[in-house]
């Protein structure tokens, strides 16, 4: 059994990834910072699931302090890290850019860096697939152009991949880089479609549909995308790895399973596209099966299902999440 440290372990992807190390008995060092990017009590939730485990340490810290970060170090030394803390999400990085760099530019940094001092062996670091943007063909492969990124969030982790690359050519770590396409599931984050959707839906409030409805996203359940990360803990050299579900559905088509789900008509509100939007995702995840031998398992009406029997049994609270524009 090996050490890990799992950066952003309150984060939606971040908790599971510690769960599933956990279960496979390993100890795990989880920090984050808990901060208000969406409401804390979901990092909460997800954290109560973790606290009183045999095996996890928890340290609130946040990766831009690089002296809060290596003094992480100690004891055991780390067989991986997982670098899974990010600012995330398209439409608030066009509002307001600078967290965005600084978590996902400068945290990174700081990462690689304690990496390299410490001798970590293992990295492996969360990407994202709106690095495609428009133009590329479908379904994406991890070769495509990613020179073109069109909101501030996926510019920064293009970044923090090329990073991740600089550090593997000059200090030879070893580095899987996974980009991961719109993760969805139970205590998910709120300002992804498939949360705001349910609470929208279940409470009978306005939902607010940028475009037509058409868009297309390759949704891929939580559960999948923690197993691969785990996987991606292999030696690779350096990698760029797509992790989806290579199933991508039109935004219309999942608000129409999610009513059948809640028994509700969604009150639809069409918008203007936003920026920075994608009009479509699809991941090509050849690669994942050949180097990770990982294939997605959840199919779309199961993970919707789970998705939404956990919004139902945390209504109390979960109804007064802010689920933003």
């Amino acid at each position: 059994m090996a050490r890990y440290l799992v950066t952003g372990a309150a984060g939606f992807i971040g908790a599971q990834v510690a769960d599933l190390l956990l279960a496979a008995g390993h100890t795990v060092v989880g920090v984050d910072n808990l901060n208000d990017a969406y409401d804390v009590r979901l990092k909460d939730w997800r954290l109560s699931n973790l606290r009183n485990r045999s095996g996890f340490e928890f340290r609130q810290i946040d990766i831009v302090d690089q002296d809060a970060l290596s003094n992480v170090w100690g004891g055991e030394p780390f067989a991986g890290v997982i670098n899974l803390a990010a600012r995330a999400g398209v439409r608030p990085s066009v509002r307001d850019p600078r967290p965005y760099y600084e978590t996902n530019v400068l945290g990174a940094l700081n990462v690689f860096e304690a990496c390299r001092h410490h001798g970590v062996p293992k990295v492996v670091q969360a990407s994202t697939s709106s690095l495609y943007g428009i133009g590329n063909p479908r379904p994406f492969a991890e070769s495509a152009d990613t020179r073109h990124p069109l909101s501030p969030y996926a510019a920064t982790k293009g970044a923090a991949e090329m990073m991740a690359y600089a550090y593997h050519h000059l200090h030879g770590l070893d580095v899987s880089v996974l980009r991961y396409f719109t993760v969805y599931g139970p205590a998910g984050r709120p300002d992804m479609s498939i949360f705001r959707f349910i609470q929208w839906i279940a409470e009978g409030r306005r939902l607010r549909l940028y475009g037509d409805g058409s868009f297309e996203r390759d949704f891929t359940h939580v559960e999948d995308i923690a197993r691969g990360t785990v996987a991606a803990l292999k030696p690779v050299g350096y990698e760029v790895i797509n992790l989806g579900s290579d199933r991508p559905f039109a935004m219309r088509d999942i608000i129409g399973k999610l009513e059948t789900l809640l028994g509700k008509p969604a009150k639809i509100e069409q918008l203007e596209e936003a920026p920075g939007d994608m009009p479509a995702t699809w991941a090509n995840i050849e690669k994942a099966g050949r180097l990770l031998g990982w294939e997605p398992a959840v199919s779309i009406d199961d993970g919707l299902e789970a998705s939404v029997a956990w919004y139902l049994n945390e209504r109390s609270w979960a109804h007064e999440i802010d689920t933003g524009d």
